[in-house]
């Protein structure tokens, strides 16, 4: 598929690391580092826009080895970008760590994934239809 996209950063595209990665890396677009001390949050800016079609988003997620080693993760994991949304793409990055982590410029600090969706139409009703796992939610199924 083909996406529209006006790059105002310093960096090239985002690109596909393999043939079957799901998402491109964002990287920072900053004019200076950013120091994100734990437990602290910040919008880092990526100097990319974006048109998708409509029925589609794209998924602002974390990068795996950022989470595993720094203890950085995307906050509203994933973060939707709109069909719509005509604004630069920012991602909200927190440190869970116990450490502060400096973000510099051309930084690769979150994938995006783009994604078709469904819309949904309501139909009200006064019963569902009754299952084996009925209400059960939030570990009901166990951990093994």
């Amino acid at each position: 598929m083909q996406i529209k996209i006006i790059n105002k950063s310093n960096h090239e595209l985002p690109s596909y690391e393999t043939l079957a990665s799901a998402g491109v890396d964002l990287r920072a677009n900053i004019t200076e580092s950013i120091i994100l001390k734990p437990l602290e949050r910040t919008i880092v800016k990526t100097g990319l826009f974006i048109e998708l079609p409509i029925g589609y988003e794209a998924q602002v997620r974390p990068r795996s080895g950022l989470a595993a080693k720094k203890g950085i993760t995307v906050l509203n994991s994933p973060g939707t970008v709109d069909a719509d949304y005509r604004g630069e793409i920012g991602v909200i990055l927190v440190n869970l760590s116990n450490e502060d982590f400096t973000i510099e410029n051309g930084e690769r600090i979150a994938q995006l994934v783009i994604a078709k969706h469904e819309r949904a139409e309501w139909i009200v009703t006064e019963e569902l239809t009754e299952t084996s796992r009925g209400s059960g939610g939030f570990g009901s199924t166990g951990t093994r």
